[in-house]
């Protein structure tokens, strides 16, 4: 008994040092915090990116402004989207050209090349990076350009793990980094990067570290340059050997990528390549899911593909240990019930096993989430059908009521017209077709139209006008449910797109759909090609 009470008392002595918090813990903690608002980083991001888009696209007829605005979307764009960044690379190359600026055209065909590399586009970058001509580019993009052939190389040699021409492409990616160092400011960030790429490629380790405590010291560094060299600085101390400290470093990186919303990046992946190998299977799923899900939505097409090798891995080891596990808890309810009596002697065992039960038990919860988000995903496509059989319906009785209507007219027509026609009296049934009034009935078609989506779309004219300025929003007089713009549009939100089938509906020539529709959008807030998304978002009750 004296025994039992004196491990009680070893136990609870050791327990602070065991509970005592790392870096790394601190550090994982505020990683999970920072996925947790990730949302709120990325919206940040897309407010700055709305407020230039809009700016660019007012600056219509002012060339070098919208270059410069360009730019700057661009540069918004290149670490979080691929597609748009290289959308606004074209739109920046054209606007160079029309400038007739050559140093402008040069820097367009540089901030293409650097999105083409990160999307892991090899040969598309080095085609591009061939056209570049350096001599009309000032000092600074010069840099870039030359930064940018090291990066490619030595990315190119770390893709094709050969060992015959990987040194030659290293070899040139050293040679293009020596020479964009002639063009880097003595103490700046850029020459310090440059300086610690060339230590990593020429194995000078030391050196390397040392340059990222310099980096850090640096009074203007921004978060995305930490988040490149604190990576960068992680390989290196994994060279070294010193794993825990190159994990503090990836975290620092991961961190920062988070908070900048930065989606072409490595430290995610790396993170949970790292836990994986350590057997922390837990922060390895949720770090390769947050990796797989940055490089699909930037579109990073090497990353996928070493993403893709480590997931599975990470996957199959999940369900093998959630397995172990459940059997592990059948065999370990047997002995704690058997051995009761030597429940404190194993207190340290028993410890251990219930925090990867718990571990478990938060992958299964994870999992459910999963699921529970898939739900969600199901009840939003059953809430469109519903939506879809609504309109179908309304519709349905719609045309049938309208269809009996004009059958009815026609009967009735074609009584009156009998009598006349047999005694060939044609002036009294010319008379009796002049009678109808075509545009009467088209008037009253589309009326009946605009009631039936009105009575399914009731805040369909609301919504539109949410879309325009106050002054360019649409006022009907109390007499008209919709006029014709309002009506092409509602068209499209049923799904009606082809502005031909437009025409014939509503008995007009294409040309004048076509008007209506650009008039419309150009007097938008929103940019014409998101406007006809927008529109079709409008919901039914």
């Amino acid at each position: 008994m004296k025994f039992l009470l004196l491990l009680c008392v070893c136990f609870l002595g050791v327990w602070p040092a065991w509970a005592a918090v790392s870096p790394a813990d601190s550090l994982l903690a505020e990683l999970r915090t920072a996925l947790a608002h990730q949302h709120e980083y990325d919206a940040q991001r897309w407010n700055r990116i709305t407020v230039l888009t809009d700016a660019f696209h007012s600056a219509k007829g002012n060339d070098a402004a919208r270059f410069e605005l360009g730019l700057r979307i661009y540069d918004e764009y290149k670490a979080f989207k691929y597609d748009s960044a290289f959308v606004y690379s074209q739109k920046i190359s054209r606007l160079a050209e029309r400038l007739d600026n050559p140093e402008k055209t040069e820097v367009a065909k540089l901030k293409l090349a650097f999105i083409l590399l990160s999307s892991g586009l090899f040969k598309e970058t080095f085609e591009t990076l061939e056209s570049v001509r350096p001599a009309r580019l000032r000092a600074p993009d010069k840099l870039d350009f030359y930064f940018l052939q090291a990066r490619a190389y030595s990315d190119l040699g770390d893709f094709n793990q050969d060992a015959v021409y990987r040194p030659a492409y290293h070899a040139r990616a050293l040679a293009y980094a020596d020479t964009a160092l002639q063009f880097a400011r003595p103490g700046s960030y850029e020459q310090l990067s440059m300086q610690q790429f060339r230590a990593v490629k020429t194995r000078n380790l030391a050196r390397g570290a040392a340059l990222y405590h310099q980096l850090r010291r640096l009074p203007d560094l921004s978060l995305h340059q930490l988040a490149v060299s604190a990576s960068t600085a992680a390989y290196i101390y994994t060279l070294l050997g010193r794993d825990d400290r190159a994990f503090e470093l990836l975290l620092t990186s991961a961190i920062a990528d988070v908070k900048t919303a930065t989606k072409e990046t490595v430290a995610m992946f790396q993170l949970s390549n790292y836990c994986y190998q350590r057997g922390d299977l837990e922060n390895a799923y949720t770090f390769i899911k947050e990796a797989r899900a940055q490089a699909a939505f930037y579109k990073a097409r090497q990353r996928q593909i070493e993403i893709s090798h480590v997931s599975s891995l990470i996957e199959s080891r999940k369900i093998n240990i959630i397995e172990r596990q459940r059997k592990s808890l059948r065999v370990y309810a047997l002995l704690v019930t058997l051995l009761a009596l030597a429940v404190i002697g194993f207190a340290g065992l028993t410890f251990r096993q219930v925090r990867r039960l718990r571990r478990a038990g938060r992958l299964i919860s994870a999992t459910n989430g999963q699921l529970h988000a898939r739900n969600e995903e199901l009840r939003q496509l059953n809430h469109g059908l519903q939506e879809a059989n609504r309109i179908k319906e309304e519709y349905l009785a719609y045309y049938f009521h309208n269809n009996s209507r004009y059958i009815d007219k026609l009967e009735g027509l074609k009584k009156a017209l009998d009598a006349p026609l047999a005694g060939k009296q044609y002036a009294a049934a010319q008379k009796l077709a002049d009678g109808l009034n075509i545009k009467r009935e088209r008037q009253e078609l589309l009326r009946g139209f605009d009631t039936v989506f009105l009575r399914l779309f009731p805040r369909f004219i609301e919504q539109f006008n949410a879309l325009f300025r106050a002054e360019d929003s649409f006022q009907l007089p109390d007499d008209q449910l919709l006029n014709t713009e309002l009506r092409i549009f509602a068209l499209i939100r049923l799904g009606i797109t082809d502005s031909e089938q437009i025409s014939r509906m509503l008995g007009y020539s294409i040309n004048t759909i076509y008007t209506y529709k650009t008039r419309v959008k150009s007097r938008a807030l929103v940019p014409n090609e998101e406007f006809e998304a927008r529109i079709q978002a409008i919901p039914a009750v």
